[in-house]
């Protein structure tokens, strides 16, 4: 099915799922396109996909491809995704700029909320938010993230906020502009690489209905906003958490030192964490990935129950 001729491609899977009313799970192509090494980004992106098929939801992983959002992806988009030079890092902002030309790019946890939800797709699942970067202060450095989960409304499944961020603002942000907040079994925010960030949330849910359920009212109450569900690695598959304080000084010293801001600032950290641990941060964000679309599968078909 094409909607919009020329500007955005829906699966036929995809579209006869959300005609049915039926889960549909959102997954975001940044993390196959930067987020991992060749070739483990391919491997792990037909994983993810296959996880949320078992749990009986149907994969919509979303991309640009030359001029056309493709919200779903068969095997040989998601070989270009993983595999071509000229896939750019595509937010809200740059969407249309890279359609009228032509352009091909992966999109952030922003660009996939707003085009998840452009087609109905209620559910997306990521491996961490982003958020206000260290220093801000000074910088003004912010994820545009934020700004978009404020205005969108889409359950996001992640393992909260890089723990490269300053977590205590970005919980700020989140509260300051509405986005809903639920830990997944836990009361603490978790920190991407580790099971506990330092910071607490206010509510806490232990099911995927639980979570339906938060959904369904915010929706019968118009609130306008993301509801953010923050899954924590168990304790005993997080990152050392010494390895991780030591791997991410050295790594922000560094990135200080060559003049690395803005938006490359987290995929330069996230390959120093990735040579730096010596792989160990590689199978964690694999972990991760794969957790939380699992869970947001089972998510989406609790929001799909006719009782639910």
């Amino acid at each position: 099915m094409t909607s919009e001729p020329d500007l955005i491609t829906v699966t036929e899977e995809v579209q006869d799922a959300l005609a049915a009313g039926t889960a549909v799970v959102a997954l975001e192509s940044t993390i196959i396109s930067h987020g991992l090494p060749r070739p483990e980004n391919l491997r792990v992106a037909a994983e993810v996909e296959d996880i949320v098929r078992s749990r009986g939801a149907v994969p919509a992983t979303i991309a640009i491809l030359d001029g056309c959002v493709h919200v779903g992806l068969d095997e040989r988009a998601l070989d270009q995704v993983a595999n071509r030079d000229d896939v750019v890092k595509v937010s809200v902002r740059d969407i249309a700029t890279l359609i009228s030309r032509g352009g091909s790019g992966a999109t952030t946890v922003a660009a996939t909320s707003h085009l998840a939800a452009l087609v109905g797709i209620r559910v997306f699942a990521t491996g961490g938010l982003g958020g206000v970067h260290r220093e801000a202060r000074d910088s003004w450095d912010e994820s545009a993230d934020l700004n978009t989960l404020a205005v969108t409304p889409v359950t996001v499944v992640c393992s909260g906020v890089k723990s490269i961020l300053d977590v205590g603002a970005t919980l700020e942000r989140l509260e300051t502009l509405n986005v809903g907040v639920l830990g997944f079994g836990t009361h603490r925010f978790p920190g991407f690489y580790l099971t506990d960030s330092g910071f607490a949330v206010d509510w806490s849910v232990d099911t995927a209905q639980d979570v339906a359920d938060v959904m369904h009212a915010r929706g019968r109450l118009r609130i306008p906003s993301a509801l953010v569900v923050a899954n924590p690695l168990p304790i005993e598959e997080q990152l050392d958490p010494d390895v991780h304080d030591q791997v991410l000084e050295e790594g922000l010293r560094l990135a200080s030192a060559r003049n690395i801001t803005g938006k490359d600032v987290t995929p330069f950290l996230l390959d120093h964490f990735h040579r730096a641990s010596h792989g160990a941060s590689l199978i964690v964000n694999e972990q991760i990935i794969v957790r939380n679309a699992e869970l947001a599968a089972r998510i989406a078909v609790a929001d799909t129950q006719p009782n639910s």
